[in-house]
């Protein structure tokens, strides 16, 4: 057998691996790309929902619709059913899908509001990943400092110190049995944080909250408060 022959033969079985490694390649791209498009039902506010709303009273106001699943946000829901008996703990706007964060027991939601809000401050709500909220350990009383990221430039700055917290949905809990045994409840996936802030600083919240990275610092509301300036990556890195 000719060199000439098995360095064609050996060309040819080369680009006949070739060619199945390409197609497997592409097809698992393809399959890729089809996950991040698949369709998944999620519930969407169809009209604006008032906070306190009943679940039982929402009907009219949600519809179905079909998402790709790179688009559902976490914690989203297709079905009313799975928050029933509960009402929701803020304002649903137009559009929004509807996740489960947004919605408490009654009860729970009038034992949270336990803070005295300041005369004429407002009160906004955050949703942060546990891990930006202290891992859950927050409850209404607490004050927090408020640190925000801009993407660009790339600095981090204590936007707002000793703000009050109000109210926290979806934090670590603990519940005291009849026989004394004691039950921790882990923190969910995101917490809704309700702050009471000065006007001019709820602008401030709403932007960073839109725009922005947040984070929450525990702050003790007699802890000394000090001027600080943004923090950039040459700081870090020096």
């Amino acid at each position: 057998m000719s060199r000439r022959f098995l360095a064609a033969l050996a060309a040819v079985v080369l680009a006949v691996i070739a060619a199945v490694l390409v197609i497997s390649y592409v097809n698992a791209a393809d399959e890729r790309a089809m996950a991040d498009i698949e369709p998944e039902t999620v519930l969407v506010v169809t009209e604006s929902i008032p906070q306190g709303t009943r679940v039982e009273e929402m009907g009219e106001f949600v519809a179905t619709d079909e998402l790709p699943s790179s688009a559902v946000v976490p914690e989203s829901i297709d079905s009313l059913e799975e928050v029933a008996g509960q009402v929701t703990t803020a304002p649903l706007y137009a559009g929004e899908q509807l996740v489960a964060g947004r919605f408490s027991l009654p009860e729970d939601l009038e034992g949270a509001r336990e803070v005295e809000v300041p005369e004429g401050f407002h009160e906004i709500t955050v949703q942060l990943p546990t891990t930006r909220v202290i891992g859950g350990h927050l409850t209404a009383g607490d004050t927090v400092g408020f640190f925000v990221s801009p993407a660009d430039p790339q600095e981090t700055q204590l936007a707002l110190q000793k703000v009050l917290v109000t109210r926290v949905q979806g934090g670590v809990t603990e519940t005291v049995e009849e026989d004394g045994t004691e039950t921790t409840t882990p923190a969910a996936e995101t917490l809704m944080v309700t702050l009471a802030v000065e006007a001019t600083d709820a602008k401030l919240v709403a932007h960073s909250v839109e725009f922005h990275g947040i984070w929450l610092s525990l702050e003790p509301e007699d802890g000394p408060e000090e001027e600080t300036g943004p923090v950039q990556v040459e700081d870090v890195l020096e």
